[in-house]
């Protein structure tokens, strides 16, 4: 590589390249202040950890943010393994367009348009992107754990209408690991300069899009709040149980309460439906 190449900025994502539920974009604006007003030097001695590391945008923003941190990306859905794998997507989506290129845009495929399609899933020989294939082929907000169980559904042409940009450079810079947060965040949580992101399953409710595919219950969420010290960013959703949680303990102040006492918060509103909305949450504290 010459001495111009090393020279130029690398680019940064504003959204991560490949469909992912639960990306933070939305909070990119937010999150990023927040990291700058509170690590100095560009991270220089500071550890990061993306401790639900999802599809890579929190790490990512965050070492372009702070270039001098070592950022950890806990890929715990195999999203590195999606972007090595982009140009097998695309080309799963060029024979796709082959058949849905004559279907009407957004509409329920006839049976022989769904079999065509299935065919040449089943058919090809490269990596098959679930996630892709999902948004391609269901509606918005339907799941499908397995390919078999997307065969099963209505499908619809919903096809993206380009390739997908190969985004070789996306994870560039970061340690990435695989490993349940019980395993990781002992090593880490309360360490010197190290600062945990966390943007854990909303509890209580069906992780069909996640790796393990199981519900992140009480249990687990009970076990995470445990583990987590300061200093954190934490995300979370009133579709979630968390606020009710942090206001049980602001409540009854029980010793888990020094761990989040002072914390700041960024919420984010948006709608679901007509006469439906949620929010959005970014936690934070910094202050050991």
């Amino acid at each position: 590589m010459d001495a111009q190449s090393l020279s130029q900025p690398k680019q940064t994502y504003r959204k991560a390249p490949l469909p992912f539920v639960g990306q933070k974009r939305n909070f990119l604006k937010h999150l990023i202040p927040v990291l700058q007003q509170n690590i100095p030097n560009d991270g220089a001695g500071w550890t990061i950890v993306d401790v639900f590391g999802g599809s890579g945008l929190l790490a990512h923003t965050t070492k372009r943010t702070l270039p001098k941190a070592r950022v950890i990306y806990n890929d715990f859905d195999g999203y590195a393994e999606r972007i090595k794998n982009i140009p097998d997507t695309n080309r799963l989506r060029d024979r796709l367009a082959e058949v849905l290129d004559k279907q009407p845009r957004d509409k329920a495929l006839n049976a022989d348009a769904k079999a065509a399609v299935v065919v040449i899933i089943l058919g090809f020989g490269g990596y098959k992107d679930l996630n892709c294939l999902r948004s391609w082929l269901l509606y918005s907000g339907k799941e499908a754990a397995t390919p078999d169980c997307l065969y099963g559904e209505t499908l619809y042409n919903r096809l993206r209408l380009s390739p997908y940009p190969e985004a070789a450079d996306y994870l560039d810079g970061l340690d990435i690991t695989s490993q349940s947060f019980e395993t990781l965040l002992p090593r880490y949580a309360g360490q010197d300069n190290t600062l945990l992101i966390l943007d854990p399953p909303y509890v209580c409710t069906q992780q069909g899009m996640y790796a393990n595919q199981t519900y992140f219950g009480m249990v687990p969420f009970l076990t995470l709040a445990q583990m987590v010290r300061p200093p954190f960013v934490f995300f979370s959703s009133t579709r979630s149980e968390f606020l009710d949680y942090l206001g049980f303990l602001r409540q009854y102040k029980p010793q888990e309460w020094t761990n989040w006492a002072g914390f700041g918060q960024v919420t984010i509103r948006d709608t679901l439906s007509k006469g439906s909305c949620y929010e959005d949450n970014m936690v934070y504290r910094f202050e050991r």
